[in-house]
């Protein structure tokens, strides 16, 4: 069976529970302040769209999105750090971005770190527009950090 999943084409699928321990090891691998299974066990529960992109059976990047009232919320997306600058970061948002237009989202929001230049590139190479800040929204070495609220119109 594991030579049938390497050679399986590259596909997204839902997330589902049993994939939290590979996901939580990909998100510590990634973040300094790291999601923890509990918060990607709640977002399953509530009914997310929680999505995993797989590369030879192995899970190769993920995204969270909350979608209502004409609004997509991206709250999580991670590519596996020795998978980066490969196309998979872009693949992943493109397909969050295409299941907000089937759920008739008319604009699709986010929070970056400002200090996170890879996925600034990424978001404004995709067309997201800076709309706003969060001050002090997430957690630093060094107290908090600002957030970019990034705008993206999918009609």
């Amino acid at each position: 069976m594991s030579a049938i999943l390497k050679d399986s084409p590259p596909r997204f699928r839902p997330m589902r529970e049993r994939d939290l321990p590979g996901i939580i090891e990909i998100e510590e691998s990634a973040y300094d302040f790291p999601w923890t299974e509990g918060i990607f066990r709640d977002c399953l529960r509530v009914g997310y769209c929680c999505w995993i992109y797989e590369q030879a059976g192995a899970i190769t990047a993920y995204g969270v999105m909350s979608v209502g009232y004409g609004e997509a919320h991206i709250l999580n997306l991670c590519v596996r750090p020795d998978a980066r600058r490969g196309g998979v970061g872009r693949r992943m948002l493109g397909h969050l971005l295409d299941l907000a237009r089937r759920h008739h989202a008319e604009t699709a929001l986010l929070e970056v770190r400002p200090s996170n230049r890879a996925a600034l590139l990424l978001y404004h190479g995709m067309g997201f527009q800076e709309v706003g800040l969060r001050r002090g929204y997430y957690p630093a070495a060094r107290g908090r950090e600002d957030a970019l609220i990034l705008a993206y119109r999918l009609v």
